[in-house]
Formats: structure tokens, C-alpha cells, sequence
């Protein structure tokens, strides 16, 4: 089984065992996605370009998420999602 069909699968199992499923519409999926998408942004808001250097953002969100953000390594709920090198 390729790496993409695991994830998506137990993507799609965390999302049914809360019935989210009547969420996943695209009106919902653009708002929850800019809603994410803002919060994101909030880390480089009124910061000069030195602020927003790539290590202070990143080390800022690691501190505010409890997430470790190097390239994609993310345990949500036992979906451990991990980038291959």
C-alpha cells in the first residue's frame, strides 16, 4: 500500500469517526482553509523582513502549536505523518 492511500485512509477514518464528513463541502473546506491559512499569517504580521526570517517563524510556531515544523512531521491523534528523505 502506497504511503498517500495509508494517509488517506486514516485521514478519512479520523474524519468519520467524528462525522465530519457533513463539514467537507467546498464552501467549508475554502473557509476552514483560509481560516488556517490566517493564522498562519498572523506569525509574520507588522514584522520587518529580519523579524520574519524563516528560523524565528519557525521556532515561534513550534512554541505556540507544541508542532514540530520541519517539513512535514505531524502526530495528530495516532496519524503520524512523516517526510521521507
Amino acid at each position: 500500500m502506497s504511503d498517500i492511500k495509508e494517509i488517506t485512509e486514516a485521514l478519512i477514518k479520523f474524519r468519520n469517526e467524528r462525522d465530519w464528513d457533513q463539514f467537507h463541502n467546498p464552501k467549508d473546506l475554502a473557509v476552514a482553509l483560509n481560516i488556517e491559512a490566517g493564522e498562519l499569517l498572523e506569525n509574520f504580521l507588522w514584522k520587518s523582513h529580519e523579524e520574519a526570517d524563516k528560523a524565528k517563524v519557525k521556532e515561534e510556531l513550534e512554541t505556540k502549536t507544541g508542532l514540530k515544523v520541519t517539513g512535514i512531521n505531524v502526530n495528530i491523534q495516532g496519524v503520524h505523518i512523516e517526510e521521507k528523505k
